[in-house]
């Protein structure tokens, strides 16, 4: 068969039947597992996620799949965060003070400041500036259009890792990469044509 072999972790997130299936049109092998051998074994690993930071992370360790994704993340495997997903990456955030997230990226995940005519959560289509080289958005236009749903975003400490910033009161990291690890706080699998150039991107760095 051809095409990736990408495990999309289950955690009980929300998002994950319409990841695979964004995969699978681009003609990729994604599956939903949260095996430790079968994740372990694919050529890339996807980390999605709608909900909040701490129950997320209160599932991914009663799944013991903490050690695994970092694990995945040290074998060199492409991985990618989505909108959870990004967040868990990192250490803390303010939406559930005390618990600690994964610590793969350095960075915090703040709330998006209360600001006259802006909604929160940011829900809805927002442009990006991408950073020139970065590899999830190859042949993509500089200010592409992709959907966003959250509350808190993310402050990278490294601005080397920041591969496009998208404006909503406030400056959001909206992906990053890093090595092997790549994360988006939007969806791309809900952004039409460029979210698939962007999962078909990640899907090449095998």
């Amino acid at each position: 068969m051809s095409g990736t072999q990408i495990a999309v972790i289950d955690y009980d997130a929300g998002n994950l039947r319409s990841v695979e299936k964004a995969f699978a049109y681009l003609g990729e092998r994604a599956f939903i597992t949260r095996e430790p051998r079968e994740i372990l074994r694919a050529d890339a690993v996807v980390l999605p996620g709608v909900g909040a930071f701490g129950d997320a992370m209160e599932k991914l360790h009663r799944y013991g799949l903490v050690e695994v994704i970092k694990e995945a993340v040290r074998s060199g495997q492409p991985f990618l965060g989505i909108c959870l997903g990004l967040q868990l990456l990192f250490g803390r955030s303010e939406e559930s003070p005390g618990v600690e997230g994964l610590g793969i990226l350095e960075g915090e995940i703040v709330r998006i400041p209360e600001e006259d005519g802006l909604k929160i959560p940011h829900i809805g289509w927002n442009s990006l500036d991408i950073r020139e080289g970065a590899k999830l958005f190859s042949g993509i236009p500089k200010e592409a259009y992709v959907y966003f749903v959250h509350s808190y975003y993310l402050r990278a400490k490294c601005g080397q890792d920041v591969a496009a910033t998208a404006e909503y009161g406030v400056k959001l990291h909206a992906s990053v990469e890093h090595g092997n690890v790549f994360a988006c706080q939007f969806h791309p699998e809900k952004s039409g044509e460029m979210g698939l150039a962007i999962l078909k991107n990640f899907a090449r760095q095998k």
